[in-house]
């Protein structure tokens, strides 16, 4: 995106972007709280998962999406992934908007799900569950650590929980093999946390089955809500954006892999039927 683009002017879609499907997560609460607004997503599906890709790889694929949808006339982005928030977003904000055109914005997941966290925990002990990318990048420990100094926070990676949702797995008996160890694992590491985070977008769709190995008293925090609102306050506060937001309620899907597969799976995440289409970034 270092190269100028010729981007449209006028008001547009607010864009969308995942690396795969939990994004939908995101969409699906984005659009039950702010349903008058136009949206296109993107699942980079055929590339995903970006869990364990390098930083220069996720920023590159992530700028090519956010070229895209810049190029579909969007001026609002968002990152409805926790690896691109953790390995892209500080980039692009810093590298590429300024030449590219400063008045668009790029907004990420991290930042509005830590900003709810204070008047949640009473321990002032929190716990996260992600990706192997996003606990190394530890985006959440420093997020927090930022806004509140006095929370202790211990992450433990779940490397089978997207892969199961995905399959179609996550419901069955033998993933409760795997929520359980990983619960266990991050309530070992601190006994004293009475809040996790959890930070992928995937995982929504297994809050039922943590809430079930979690120690009564502990509350488990889901990012769509807490991101859907933080929009909504945003395009309140600022009104400049808000007027390139276009507002005729329909939403448009794009994936990097088959568009039949998408839909397949997209219905399991949104409960309903959809249409996409399949696009190449690059």
């Amino acid at each position: 995106m270092a190269q100028m683009l010729s981007l449209p002017k006028h008001p547009g879609p607010i864009g969308i972007f995942d690396s795969g499907y939990g994004g939908l997560t995101i969409y699906n609460e984005i659009k039950r709280v702010l349903p008058q607004y136009d949206y296109l997503y993107i699942g980079d599906n055929a590339r995903a998962p970006y869990g364990t890709r390098s930083f220069d790889v996720v920023y590159e694929f992530t700028r090519q999406a956010v070229s895209f949808l810049f190029e579909s006339g969007c001026h609002l982005v968002i990152l409805a992934c926790n690896t691109a928030s953790a390995k892209a977003l500080r980039n692009i904000q810093q590298l590429d908007l300024p030449g590219l055109d400063p008045s668009r914005r790029v907004l990420g997941i991290i930042r509005p799900t830590v900003e709810c966290i204070g008047s949640v925990t009473k321990s002032r002990h929190v716990g996260v569950l992600a990706t192997e990318g996003t606990i190394k990048s530890m985006s959440y420990p420093l997020e927090i650590k930022k806004l509140f100094p006095d929370i202790s926070v211990a992450g433990k990676a779940c490397p089978m929980w997207a892969s199961l949702v995905e399959a179609n797995e996550h419901l069955n008996p033998g993933a409760d093999y795997f929520i359980k160890r990983d619960v266990e694992a991050l309530l070992m590491r601190d006994p004293l946390i009475d809040t996790i985070i959890l930070g992928c977008t995937h995982y929504p769709l297994l809050l039922d089955r943590v809430n079930a190995f979690v120690p009564d008293g502990v509350k488990v925090i889901t990012q769509g809500e807490a991101v859907a609102n933080s929009l909504k306050d945003y395009l309140e506060r600022h009104p400049e954006m808000k007027v390139k937001c276009t507002d005729k309620g329909t939403t448009m899907f794009y994936t990097t892999e088959s568009a039949d597969k998408f839909r397949e799976q997209a219905s399991r995440f949104l409960n309903c039927a959809v249409k996409a289409s399949k696009i190449t970034l690059k």
